[in-house]
């Protein structure tokens, strides 16, 4: 298993910053590597975000030094979400057959996690979301029919989308991860737009279901100092509070979104103007 730390950014520093210095900062590009567990430590909100793809042996998520526990989930929530072929997780023991686009909750105290693929020539590819915890919530496997959905946006505006809200209150409990997958309409190009920011709250973001050689314009940055990321299929945004996120696709996408913080309110955001956005 492969761990990497990302520190903090504070907005008066990502001024200085070039494309690269974006990039390494706010861009996690490397989340899927066949027959590995990828994993990035963030200081946002003690935020991990990763990918496991079995192509091979089974995949356990072991103890890190990161995390400073005798096991990953000894202080911490877990929500997986499958971007891939079908597979199978494991916790302690109980299997959980995870089809395209199904997610997973596993609560705090959960021992042993182990992830398969059920075709290793077809592999799961795991999105690993994970959050510090304060109490155990059950283990909890979700469809898309379990979620909630909002319809929002308009034709005339290019944001047509479904959000289906998997972990969440009303849902599934959790102490404060909030995860969902949001599917743009064809045609459609803009997510979360106009943007907004929450202030108490770190994002973070991946964007799949791109066509070969498609991109999305990522916009972040504090609402009067845009900046932008272009990214590619099985890339992740780091968002951090005081960052506007929103983006526009050349091509038909499909994104994870996840947020750690104060509360799991979901509706708890400032609306940015597009008329203060420079």
């Amino acid at each position: 298993m492969h761990v990497t730390t990302r520190q903090a950014v504070d907005p008066v520093r990502a001024k200085t910053l070039d494309t690269e210095g974006l990039r390494q900062n706010f861009l996690v590009d490397d989340c899927f590597r066949p027959g590995e567990i990828r994993l990035t430590y963030t200081h946002y909100e003690r935020l991990i975000v990763g990918g496991a793809v079995p192509t091979g042996a089974a995949l356990p998520l072991v103890a890190t030094r990161e995390t400073g526990t005798e096991s990953f989930l000894a202080r911490r929530e877990l929500g997986v979400v499958n971007i891939g072929g079908p597979g199978r997780i494991t916790v302690d023991g109980a299997g959980h057959a995870l089809a395209p686009r199904d997610v997973l909750y596993v609560g705090m105290g959960a021992g042993s996690v182990v992830f398969e693929s059920d075709d290793t020539a077809n592999p799961a590819r795991f999105y690993i979301l994970s959050a510090p915890a304060h109490r155990s919530y059950p283990t909890r496997l979700l469809k898309i029919a379990d979620a909630k959905r909002l319809d929002l946006g308009a034709p005339e505006t290019a944001n047509v989308r479904s959000i289906y809200q998997m972990i969440i209150p009303g849902v599934c409990d959790s102490c404060q991860l909030v995860l969902g997958i949001t599917e743009l309409a064809a045609g459609s190009v803009w997510n979360t737009m106009p943007p907004h920011i929450h202030d108490r709250r770190s994002e973070i973001y991946l964007y799949f279901g791109l066509a070969e050689g498609s991109r999305i314009l990522h916009l972040m940055g504090e609402p009067t100092e845009t900046r932008h990321l272009v990214v590619g299929d099985g890339e992740v945004v780091l968002s951090p509070p005081w960052s506007i996120h929103s983006g526009a696709g050349t091509g038909a996408y499909t994104f994870v979104w996840a947020m750690g913080g104060d509360n799991v309110d979901y509706t708890d955001q400032d609306p940015v103007t597009l008329q203060v956005l420079k």
